[in-house]
């Protein structure tokens, strides 16, 4: 599955590279899946899965001899791992997400020691960045070791930590208020999601700054839009996110059928990418059920777990881009990567999308949850092919300006510098 998180740390180590500066991505408890350049290639992978769960689960191998360590954390053996397991379970990792925030104190110690040994073994960081406050227990004793102060990125830890079981839920809460203090600067990727943090974590306002995730514009951004009727005239519906209730996937499915009951929107067709994991795959199944019942299975296209070039031939087919989320993004790469085709979107009015509408002028909102406002709010814009087309263009040329890698890389200087 790919990782939003993983995309926006490889597209930001990229662009710090190009702009001269040295960087290097440590990848943490799996190799990164990617559909670009993988810039953590030749990296040991520490914090491996495999024995960050086996030294919380059985206190004797806590002991195991480091030959034994280094082989369950070949990138090999974890990839198979991986692809066998179906997406992280919060309601099972209460301990171990508790055991990971205490860091130092907690059960992974050897593999924190080898880490913070790898880094030691390399040139002196100017700063080390955390890709989110999950690993906030690593700060005190790298900032210990390193003598280099420690940003630590915010991005959507919350609905994880709400989802994990009590006690643990509260404890985590509690533990990563205690220890994002460990961290020289906190950094969110909007405003709405750095107030939300500042305030769940007890922080003073100014605390959290805020950068705006970006991407690799040169292979998304091709100096056109995409026609708002679509291809051969005929217009489509898009989602690409993973496949899930979380993200709004059956919301959408619902709006697409109540589209083709009305019959304003004659030939509409939807199409669904992104990724699809074992959990995933019973919510698929249902949806096309769905969509069978109302006869309109032929009609859709699921599209999973595409490649780099399909993912933005995906794109640019479309006419109108939604991913109604059920939970409160903190950002939304999809978004930035649909505006950046010159797709219009139509996302629920809840977290960071009407800031991200606001700032692109890309986009309409509609009401969360509520797939009657979605099915109004996409209507509306493909019986208006002229104003879908100009809040397309309007969205493509505010993601050049604001949301590229380069952008997003410069602004994470900006805070390094305050804190070096």
């Amino acid at each position: 599955m790919y990782c939003g998180n993983c995309l926006r740390d490889n597209g930001l180590v990229t662009a710090l590279l190009q702009m001269g500066h040295q960087a290097t991505l440590v990848p943490l408890y799996l190799p990164l899946t990617l559909d670009e350049a993988d810039q953590s290639a030749g990296v040991p992978v520490f914090m491996g899965g495999i024995n960050v769960y086996l030294d919380q689960k059985f206190a004797l191998f806590r002991a195991a001899p480091s030959w034994l360590r280094r082989r369950l954390a070949s990138r090999r053996l974890l990839k198979w791992a991986a692809g066998r397991a179906a997406s992280t379970r919060p309601e099972k990792l209460g301990d171990l997400t508790l055991s990971m925030l205490r860091g130092e104190e907690g059960f992974q110690g050897r593999e924190l020691d080898d880490l913070s040994g790898w880094i030691q073994s390399q040139p002196k960081p100017d700063a080390l960045c955390l890709s989110n406050a999950l690993l906030i227990g690593l700060a005190r004793r790298l900032k210990r070791d390193l003598g280099a102060p420690v940003v630590c990125m915010l991005q959507g830890e919350d609905g994880f930590l709400d989802s994990l079981p009590e006690p643990f839920r509260d404890l985590c809460w509690q533990t990563l208020a205690q220890r994002v203090r460990d961290a020289d600067v906190l950094v969110a990727p909007s405003r709405h999601f750095a107030q939300l943090m500042s305030g769940r974590l007890g922080l003073a306002p100014g605390q959290v700054k805020v950068v705006y995730n970006g991407i690799k514009l040169h292979e998304v951004a091709d100096g056109s839009s995409t026609p708002a009727e679509g291809r051969n005239g005929t217009p489509v519906l898009g989602f690409f996110s993973r496949m899930c209730a979380e993200k709004g996937l059956d919301l959408l499915v619902e709006a697409y059928v109540l589209l083709r009951k009305r019959g304003q929107l004659k030939g509409l067709r939807l199409k669904i990418g992104g990724s699809c994991g074992p959990r995933d795959a019973p919510l698929v199944e249902t949806l096309r059920g769905r969509l069978r019942s109302a006869g309109l299975e032929g009609e859709a296209e699921f599209c999973p777990n595409l490649s780099l070039a399909d993912k933005l031939a995906f794109l640019r087919s479309l006419s109108v881009f939604s991913v109604p989320a059920r939970c409160e993004e903190a950002f939304g790469l999809y978004v930035i990567e649909a505006l950046a085709a010159g797709v219009p979107v139509v996302q629920p009015r809840s977290g960071a999308f009407p800031e991200l509408i606001e700032a692109t002028g890309g986009g309409v909102l509609c009401k969360p949850g509520d797939p009657e406002s979605l099915a109004e709010a996409v209507e509306g814009l493909l019986l208006a092919p002229e104003r879908a087309r100009a809040l397309g263009e309007r969205g493509r040329k505010a993601v050049i300006e604001q949301f590229s890698a380069k952008r997003m890389a410069e602004g994470m200087l900006e805070v390094i510098r305050t804190v070096k």
